[in-house]
Protein backbone atom coordinates (compact mmCIF):
# COMPACT_ATOMS: atom_id res chain seq x y z
CA UNK A 1 0.00 0.00 0.00
CA UNK A 2 1.72 3.24 -1.09
CA UNK A 3 0.54 6.47 0.29
CA UNK A 4 3.03 9.54 1.12
CA UNK A 5 1.85 9.04 4.60
CA UNK A 6 -0.98 7.02 6.66
CA UNK A 7 -2.85 10.00 6.90
CA UNK A 8 -4.47 9.80 3.19
CA UNK A 9 -8.11 9.74 2.65
CA UNK A 10 -9.74 8.31 -0.50
CA UNK A 11 -13.44 9.15 -1.07
CA UNK A 12 -16.55 8.35 -3.71
CA UNK A 13 -20.08 10.05 -3.55
CA UNK A 14 -22.99 8.56 -5.29
CA UNK A 15 -26.11 9.47 -6.10
CA UNK A 16 -29.08 6.70 -6.53
CA UNK A 17 -32.53 7.08 -7.13
CA UNK A 18 -35.77 5.21 -5.10
CA UNK A 19 -38.00 2.92 -7.31
CA UNK A 20 -41.72 2.06 -7.19
CA UNK A 21 -42.74 -1.24 -8.08
CA UNK A 22 -45.80 -1.21 -10.47
CA UNK A 23 -45.95 -4.97 -10.14
CA UNK A 24 -44.88 -5.74 -6.66
CA UNK A 25 -42.33 -8.37 -4.75
CA UNK A 26 -43.66 -9.55 -1.82
CA UNK A 27 -42.23 -13.04 -0.97
CA UNK A 28 -38.86 -14.59 -0.48
CA UNK A 29 -37.65 -18.26 -1.51
CA UNK A 30 -34.48 -17.77 0.44
CA UNK A 31 -34.46 -14.93 3.43
CA UNK A 32 -30.50 -14.91 3.66
CA UNK A 33 -29.99 -14.14 -0.23
CA UNK A 34 -32.98 -12.62 -0.59
CA UNK A 35 -34.39 -14.39 -3.53
CA UNK A 36 -38.02 -13.79 -4.61
CA UNK A 37 -40.79 -15.88 -4.92
CA UNK A 38 -42.24 -13.93 -8.05
CA UNK A 39 -40.66 -11.37 -10.61
CA UNK A 40 -41.41 -7.53 -10.29
CA UNK A 41 -40.99 -4.27 -12.20
CA UNK A 42 -40.85 -0.57 -10.93
CA UNK A 43 -40.13 2.64 -12.28
CA UNK A 44 -37.35 4.91 -10.90
CA UNK A 45 -37.84 8.24 -9.74
CA UNK A 46 -36.16 11.48 -11.24
CA UNK A 47 -33.53 11.65 -8.01
CA UNK A 48 -33.86 15.73 -7.94
CA UNK A 49 -37.20 14.65 -5.78
CA UNK A 50 -36.26 11.49 -4.40
CA UNK A 51 -32.66 10.10 -3.76
CA UNK A 52 -29.88 8.61 -1.40
CA UNK A 53 -26.54 10.13 -1.26
CA UNK A 54 -23.87 8.14 -0.04
CA UNK A 55 -20.00 8.85 0.62
CA UNK A 56 -17.75 6.16 0.87
CA UNK A 57 -14.28 6.94 2.03
CA UNK A 58 -11.12 4.62 2.87
CA UNK A 59 -7.97 5.11 5.08
CA UNK A 60 -5.30 3.41 6.93
CA UNK A 61 -5.83 5.68 9.50
CA UNK A 62 -9.50 4.33 10.19
CA UNK A 63 -9.59 1.63 12.79
CA UNK A 64 -13.15 0.13 12.20
CA UNK A 65 -15.68 -0.08 9.69
CA UNK A 66 -18.13 3.00 10.83
CA UNK A 67 -21.17 4.28 9.04
CA UNK A 68 -23.93 7.09 9.08
CA UNK A 69 -27.34 7.45 8.08
CA UNK A 70 -28.90 10.98 7.85
CA UNK A 71 -26.52 12.32 10.34
CA UNK A 72 -26.70 9.89 13.04
CA UNK A 73 -24.49 6.79 13.33
CA UNK A 74 -25.83 3.46 13.27
CA UNK A 75 -24.32 -0.49 13.50
CA UNK A 76 -22.72 -1.90 10.52
CA UNK A 77 -22.96 -5.34 12.07
CA UNK A 78 -26.19 -6.21 10.60
CA UNK A 79 -26.05 -9.15 8.23
CA UNK A 80 -27.32 -7.14 5.29
CA UNK A 81 -24.32 -4.71 5.14
CA UNK A 82 -22.30 -7.17 5.80
CA UNK A 83 -23.49 -9.29 2.52
CA UNK A 84 -23.07 -6.38 0.65
CA UNK A 85 -19.72 -5.47 2.32
CA UNK A 86 -18.11 -8.98 1.80
CA UNK A 87 -19.06 -9.49 -1.99
CA UNK A 88 -17.87 -6.21 -3.15
CA UNK A 89 -14.51 -6.28 -0.92
CA UNK A 90 -14.04 -10.07 -3.08
CA UNK A 91 -14.44 -8.13 -6.09
CA UNK A 92 -12.70 -5.19 -5.06
CA UNK A 93 -9.34 -4.28 -7.78
CA UNK A 94 -6.57 -2.31 -7.58
CA UNK A 95 -6.71 1.07 -7.23
CA UNK A 96 -4.08 4.31 -7.70
CA UNK A 97 -4.28 7.91 -7.27
CA UNK A 98 -1.38 9.34 -9.02
CA UNK A 99 -2.54 13.06 -7.33
CA UNK A 100 -2.44 12.15 -4.30
CA UNK A 101 0.02 9.66 -4.52
CA UNK A 102 -2.22 6.35 -3.18
CA UNK A 103 -1.91 2.84 -4.57
CA UNK A 104 -3.94 0.26 -3.07
CA UNK A 105 -3.69 -2.99 -4.17
CA UNK A 106 -6.72 -5.64 -4.10
CA UNK A 107 -4.97 -7.46 -1.42
CA UNK A 108 -5.00 -4.37 0.99
CA UNK A 109 -8.92 -4.37 0.49
CA UNK A 110 -8.92 -6.85 3.05
CA UNK A 111 -6.99 -4.74 5.70
CA UNK A 112 -8.22 -1.92 5.17
CA UNK A 113 -11.76 -0.37 7.06
CA UNK A 114 -14.05 2.08 5.29
CA UNK A 115 -16.18 5.00 6.80
CA UNK A 116 -19.81 5.52 4.96
CA UNK A 117 -22.10 8.38 5.32
CA UNK A 118 -25.44 8.09 3.65
CA UNK A 119 -28.67 10.68 3.63
CA UNK A 120 -31.81 10.46 2.18
CA UNK A 121 -34.03 13.73 0.67
CA UNK A 122 -37.14 11.73 2.08
CA UNK A 123 -38.54 9.94 5.15
CA UNK A 124 -36.67 6.47 6.11
CA UNK A 125 -39.09 3.53 6.93
CA UNK A 126 -42.25 4.78 6.05
CA UNK A 127 -43.07 2.90 2.52
CA UNK A 128 -41.41 5.07 0.24
CA UNK A 129 -38.45 2.65 -0.42
CA UNK A 130 -35.65 4.21 1.45
CA UNK A 131 -33.58 1.31 1.98
CA UNK A 132 -33.99 0.12 -1.70
CA UNK A 133 -31.67 3.40 -3.06
CA UNK A 134 -29.72 2.84 0.49
CA UNK A 135 -28.43 -0.24 -0.55
CA UNK A 136 -28.10 0.66 -3.74
CA UNK A 137 -26.36 3.73 -3.42
CA UNK A 138 -24.29 1.59 -0.69
CA UNK A 139 -23.49 -1.14 -3.65
CA UNK A 140 -22.39 1.25 -6.03
CA UNK A 141 -20.54 4.04 -3.93
CA UNK A 142 -18.43 1.11 -2.73
CA UNK A 143 -17.74 -0.94 -6.10
CA UNK A 144 -16.33 2.76 -7.45
CA UNK A 145 -14.54 3.01 -4.89
CA UNK A 146 -12.78 -0.23 -4.90
CA UNK A 147 -12.68 -0.51 -8.54
CA UNK A 148 -15.24 -3.62 -9.21
CA UNK A 149 -15.51 -4.86 -12.96
CA UNK A 150 -19.11 -5.46 -12.37
CA UNK A 151 -21.38 -3.95 -14.50
CA UNK A 152 -25.09 -2.49 -13.15
CA UNK A 153 -27.02 -5.83 -13.46
CA UNK A 154 -23.99 -8.20 -11.61
CA UNK A 155 -24.16 -4.70 -9.24
CA UNK A 156 -27.90 -4.99 -8.65
CA UNK A 157 -27.24 -8.90 -7.74
CA UNK A 158 -25.15 -7.48 -4.67
CA UNK A 159 -27.35 -4.42 -3.80
CA UNK A 160 -30.53 -7.58 -3.30
CA UNK A 161 -28.85 -9.11 -1.04
CA UNK A 162 -29.08 -5.86 1.19
CA UNK A 163 -32.62 -4.53 0.56
CA UNK A 164 -34.29 -6.97 -2.32
CA UNK A 165 -35.79 -3.72 -3.93
CA UNK A 166 -32.52 -2.39 -4.02
CA UNK A 167 -31.48 -3.84 -7.54
CA UNK A 168 -33.85 -2.25 -9.32
CA UNK A 169 -32.54 1.49 -8.20
CA UNK A 170 -29.33 0.49 -10.05
CA UNK A 171 -30.94 1.35 -13.85
CA UNK A 172 -33.10 4.39 -14.60
CA UNK A 173 -36.17 4.43 -16.42
CA UNK A 174 -38.54 1.27 -16.20
CA UNK A 175 -36.63 -2.27 -14.32
CA UNK A 176 -37.33 -5.97 -14.30
CA UNK A 177 -36.29 -7.35 -11.49
CA UNK A 178 -35.95 -11.50 -12.86
CA UNK A 179 -36.59 -13.88 -9.60
CA UNK A 180 -34.23 -16.39 -10.84
CA UNK A 181 -33.89 -20.25 -10.50
CA UNK A 182 -30.33 -20.77 -9.16
CA UNK A 183 -30.14 -21.53 -5.78
CA UNK A 184 -27.11 -19.64 -5.13
CA UNK A 185 -28.84 -16.72 -6.37
CA UNK A 186 -26.54 -15.24 -9.50
CA UNK A 187 -29.36 -15.00 -11.91
CA UNK A 188 -31.54 -13.20 -9.70
CA UNK A 189 -30.73 -9.67 -10.65
CA UNK A 190 -32.06 -6.40 -12.33
CA UNK A 191 -32.49 -5.25 -16.13
CA UNK A 192 -33.46 -2.47 -17.77
CA UNK A 193 -36.83 -3.00 -20.09
CA UNK A 194 -36.42 0.95 -21.01
CA UNK A 195 -34.87 4.40 -20.03
CA UNK A 196 -36.93 7.01 -18.63
CA UNK A 197 -37.05 8.91 -22.03
CA UNK A 198 -38.97 6.16 -22.90
CA UNK A 199 -42.02 7.26 -21.64
CA UNK A 200 -41.34 10.88 -20.00
CA UNK A 201 -45.16 12.21 -20.51
CA UNK A 202 -45.55 10.30 -17.04
CA UNK A 203 -46.07 12.40 -14.37
CA UNK A 204 -46.06 10.64 -10.65
CA UNK A 205 -47.80 12.36 -7.37
CA UNK A 206 -47.06 10.97 -3.99
CA UNK A 207 -49.13 11.74 -1.49
CA UNK A 208 -47.62 11.58 1.97
CA UNK A 209 -49.87 10.23 4.32
CA UNK A 210 -47.52 9.49 6.73
CA UNK A 211 -44.01 9.70 7.05
CA UNK A 212 -43.70 7.59 10.32
CA UNK A 213 -41.81 3.88 10.61
CA UNK A 214 -44.07 1.63 9.86
CA UNK A 215 -45.60 -1.19 12.33
CA UNK A 216 -44.96 -3.74 10.48
CA UNK A 217 -41.62 -4.11 8.45
CA UNK A 218 -41.21 -5.25 5.12
CA UNK A 219 -39.21 -8.23 5.92
CA UNK A 220 -41.24 -9.56 8.78
CA UNK A 221 -44.48 -8.86 6.52
CA UNK A 222 -43.16 -11.08 3.71
CA UNK A 223 -41.79 -14.15 6.01
CA UNK A 224 -45.66 -14.00 7.58
CA UNK A 225 -47.10 -13.66 4.31
CA UNK A 226 -45.33 -16.80 2.98
CA UNK A 227 -46.07 -18.70 5.91
CA UNK A 228 -49.87 -17.93 6.61
CA UNK A 229 -51.22 -16.25 3.24
CA UNK A 230 -52.90 -18.79 0.69
CA UNK A 231 -53.80 -16.00 -1.91
CA UNK A 232 -49.97 -15.27 -2.11
CA UNK A 233 -49.88 -18.66 -3.72
CA UNK A 234 -52.85 -17.38 -6.02
CA UNK A 235 -51.07 -13.82 -7.24
CA UNK A 236 -51.17 -13.52 -11.24
CA UNK A 237 -48.87 -13.61 -13.21
CA UNK A 238 -48.72 -9.71 -14.68
CA UNK A 239 -45.23 -9.72 -15.89
CA UNK A 240 -45.57 -9.72 -19.40
CA UNK A 241 -48.66 -7.80 -20.28
CA UNK A 242 -46.44 -5.33 -17.66
CA UNK A 243 -44.15 -5.72 -20.19
CA UNK A 244 -45.80 -4.98 -23.13
CA UNK A 245 -47.47 -1.98 -21.93
CA UNK A 246 -44.15 -0.13 -21.04
CA UNK A 247 -42.89 -1.14 -24.18
CA UNK A 248 -46.03 0.47 -26.46
CA UNK A 249 -46.83 2.87 -23.61
CA UNK A 250 -50.15 1.63 -23.18
CA UNK A 251 -51.48 3.77 -20.60
CA UNK A 252 -54.89 1.86 -20.17
CA UNK A 253 -52.72 -1.16 -19.72
CA UNK A 254 -50.56 -0.37 -17.67
CA UNK A 255 -53.16 1.58 -15.11
CA UNK A 256 -54.66 -1.53 -14.75
CA UNK A 257 -51.90 -3.71 -14.39
CA UNK A 258 -50.79 -1.36 -11.82
CA UNK A 259 -54.01 -0.66 -9.98
CA UNK A 260 -54.94 -4.22 -10.23
CA UNK A 261 -51.26 -5.58 -8.80
CA UNK A 262 -51.54 -3.31 -5.80
CA UNK A 263 -54.78 -4.16 -4.21
CA UNK A 264 -53.81 -7.94 -4.64
CA UNK A 265 -50.44 -7.09 -2.51
CA UNK A 266 -52.55 -5.16 0.25
CA UNK A 267 -55.45 -8.04 -0.43
CA UNK A 268 -52.52 -10.54 0.34
CA UNK A 269 -51.54 -8.78 3.50
CA UNK A 270 -54.71 -8.76 5.07
CA UNK A 271 -54.90 -12.49 4.20
CA UNK A 272 -51.76 -12.60 6.05
CA UNK A 273 -52.01 -13.89 10.05
CA UNK A 274 -52.27 -12.13 11.81
CA UNK A 275 -53.22 -9.11 9.50
CA UNK A 276 -51.01 -6.95 8.10
CA UNK A 277 -52.37 -3.38 7.37
CA UNK A 278 -50.26 -1.29 5.92
CA UNK A 279 -53.00 1.15 4.39
CA UNK A 280 -55.09 3.14 6.41
CA UNK A 281 -58.13 5.26 5.79
CA UNK A 282 -56.50 8.02 4.09
CA UNK A 283 -55.30 5.75 1.37
CA UNK A 284 -58.52 4.16 0.89
CA UNK A 285 -60.26 7.65 -0.04
CA UNK A 286 -57.54 8.51 -2.69
CA UNK A 287 -58.20 5.20 -4.11
CA UNK A 288 -62.06 6.09 -4.05
CA UNK A 289 -61.17 9.32 -5.58
CA UNK A 290 -59.37 8.20 -8.43
CA UNK A 291 -61.28 5.06 -9.03
CA UNK A 292 -64.77 7.58 -9.60
CA UNK A 293 -62.38 10.12 -11.57
CA UNK A 294 -61.07 7.20 -13.88
CA UNK A 295 -65.03 5.74 -13.99
CA UNK A 296 -66.55 9.03 -14.87
CA UNK A 297 -63.86 9.62 -17.61
CA UNK A 298 -64.34 6.18 -18.98
CA UNK A 299 -60.50 5.30 -19.54
CA UNK A 300 -58.08 5.37 -16.92
CA UNK A 301 -56.46 8.73 -15.97
CA UNK A 302 -54.22 8.08 -13.37
CA UNK A 303 -53.25 4.36 -11.74
CA UNK A 304 -52.54 4.16 -7.93
CA UNK A 305 -50.06 2.01 -6.45
CA UNK A 306 -49.39 1.48 -2.34
CA UNK A 307 -46.30 -0.23 -1.06
CA UNK A 308 -45.64 -1.64 2.38
CA UNK A 309 -47.02 2.11 3.87
CA UNK A 310 -49.98 4.57 3.42
CA UNK A 311 -48.24 6.72 1.02
CA UNK A 312 -50.26 6.91 -2.61
CA UNK A 313 -48.22 6.83 -5.65
CA UNK A 314 -50.23 8.50 -8.42
CA UNK A 315 -49.01 8.06 -11.94
CA UNK A 316 -50.91 10.67 -14.28
CA UNK A 317 -50.74 10.03 -17.88
CA UNK A 318 -49.47 13.08 -19.44
CA UNK A 319 -48.89 16.94 -17.46
CA UNK A 320 -52.57 18.10 -18.23
CA UNK A 321 -54.07 14.83 -15.99
CA UNK A 322 -51.37 15.83 -13.30
CA UNK A 323 -52.68 19.07 -13.42
CA UNK A 324 -55.98 18.11 -12.88
CA UNK A 325 -54.91 15.39 -10.23
CA UNK A 326 -53.44 18.18 -8.10
CA UNK A 327 -56.13 20.32 -8.33
CA UNK A 328 -58.50 16.89 -6.92
CA UNK A 329 -56.28 16.16 -4.31
CA UNK A 330 -55.77 19.84 -3.26
CA UNK A 331 -59.66 20.14 -3.22
CA UNK A 332 -60.06 16.85 -0.63
CA UNK A 333 -56.71 17.58 1.43
CA UNK A 334 -56.64 21.22 1.32
CA UNK A 335 -53.37 21.88 4.07
CA UNK A 336 -53.40 22.70 7.40
CA UNK A 337 -51.29 26.10 6.96
CA UNK A 338 -50.89 28.43 4.42
CA UNK A 339 -47.33 27.61 3.38
CA UNK A 340 -48.41 25.69 0.17
CA UNK A 341 -44.20 25.80 -0.70
CA UNK A 342 -43.65 22.68 2.11
CA UNK A 343 -46.66 21.60 0.79
CA UNK A 344 -45.92 20.36 -2.72
CA UNK A 345 -42.54 19.92 -2.76
CA UNK A 346 -40.07 18.21 -5.55
CA UNK A 347 -41.50 19.72 -9.67
CA UNK A 348 -43.78 22.63 -8.03
CA UNK A 349 -44.55 23.63 -12.09
CA UNK A 350 -47.15 21.10 -11.98
CA UNK A 351 -49.18 22.65 -9.21
CA UNK A 352 -48.31 25.92 -11.48
CA UNK A 353 -50.11 24.28 -14.40
CA UNK A 354 -52.81 23.46 -12.40
CA UNK A 355 -53.65 27.14 -11.72
CA UNK A 356 -52.08 26.96 -7.99
CA UNK A 357 -50.17 29.78 -7.05
CA UNK A 358 -51.49 30.10 -3.38
CA UNK A 359 -53.92 28.70 -0.93
CA UNK A 360 -56.59 31.29 -1.80
CA UNK A 361 -56.27 29.45 -5.89
CA UNK A 362 -56.76 26.03 -2.96
CA UNK A 363 -59.58 27.72 -0.91
CA UNK A 364 -61.53 28.55 -4.70
CA UNK A 365 -61.32 25.06 -6.01
CA UNK A 366 -64.76 23.87 -7.20
CA UNK A 367 -65.66 20.33 -6.17
CA UNK A 368 -64.86 18.13 -9.10
CA UNK A 369 -67.30 16.73 -12.18
CA UNK A 370 -67.87 13.53 -10.61
CA UNK A 371 -68.98 14.48 -7.79
CA UNK A 372 -72.64 14.12 -7.96
CA UNK A 373 -74.74 17.58 -7.73
CA UNK A 374 -76.72 16.39 -4.32
CA UNK A 375 -74.24 14.67 -2.51
CA UNK A 376 -72.00 17.03 -0.34
CA UNK A 377 -68.05 16.86 -0.59
CA UNK A 378 -66.29 16.38 2.25
CA UNK A 379 -62.88 17.41 2.93
CA UNK A 380 -60.09 16.22 5.25
CA UNK A 381 -57.72 18.67 6.04
CA UNK A 382 -54.32 17.31 7.79
CA UNK A 383 -54.68 14.02 6.16
CA UNK A 384 -52.12 14.44 4.38
CA UNK A 385 -48.54 15.58 5.26
CA UNK A 386 -47.22 16.55 1.58
CA UNK A 387 -47.18 15.90 -1.71
CA UNK A 388 -44.37 15.32 -4.09
CA UNK A 389 -44.10 16.29 -7.37
CA UNK A 390 -42.03 13.45 -9.69
CA UNK A 391 -41.49 11.89 -12.90
CA UNK A 392 -39.68 8.81 -14.10
CA UNK A 393 -35.79 9.06 -13.68
CA UNK A 394 -32.09 8.20 -14.21
CA UNK A 395 -30.53 6.12 -12.63
CA UNK A 396 -27.15 6.01 -10.08
CA UNK A 397 -24.09 8.92 -10.98
CA UNK A 398 -20.88 9.90 -9.09
CA UNK A 399 -20.82 13.07 -7.75
CA UNK A 400 -17.60 14.51 -8.54
CA UNK A 401 -18.00 17.85 -6.58
CA UNK A 402 -16.50 17.32 -3.27
CA UNK A 403 -18.75 20.08 -1.60
CA UNK A 404 -21.42 17.19 -1.71
CA UNK A 405 -19.30 14.98 -0.14
CA UNK A 406 -20.99 13.76 3.15
CA UNK A 407 -17.74 12.98 4.79
CA UNK A 408 -14.78 15.27 5.54
CA UNK A 409 -11.78 14.69 3.10
CA UNK A 410 -8.96 15.61 5.56
CA UNK A 411 -9.94 12.82 8.30
CA UNK A 412 -13.23 10.86 6.57
CA UNK A 413 -15.77 11.89 9.45
CA UNK A 414 -19.60 13.46 8.85
CA UNK A 415 -19.40 17.05 8.13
Amino acid sequence: MAGESQNWVLMVTAQTPTNIAVIKYWGKRDETLILPVNDSISVTLDPSHLCTTTTVAVSPSFQQDRMWLNGKEIALSGGRFQSCLREIRKRACDVEDKKKGIKITKEDWGKLHLHIASYNNFPTAAGLASSAAGFACFAYALGNLMNVKEDESQLSAIARQGSGSACRSLFGGFVKWIMGKEEDGSDSLAVQLADEKHWDDLVIVIAVVSSRQKETSSTSGMRESVETSLLLHHRAKRILQMEEAIKNRDFASFSRLTCTDSNQFHAVCLDTCPPIFYMNDTSHRIISIIEKWNRSEKSPQVAYTFDAGPNAVLIARNRQTAALLIQRLLYYFPPTSGDLDSYIIGDKSIAKDAGINGIQDVEALAPPPEIKDNIPSQKFKGDVSYFICTRPGRGPVLLSDESQALLNGENGLPK
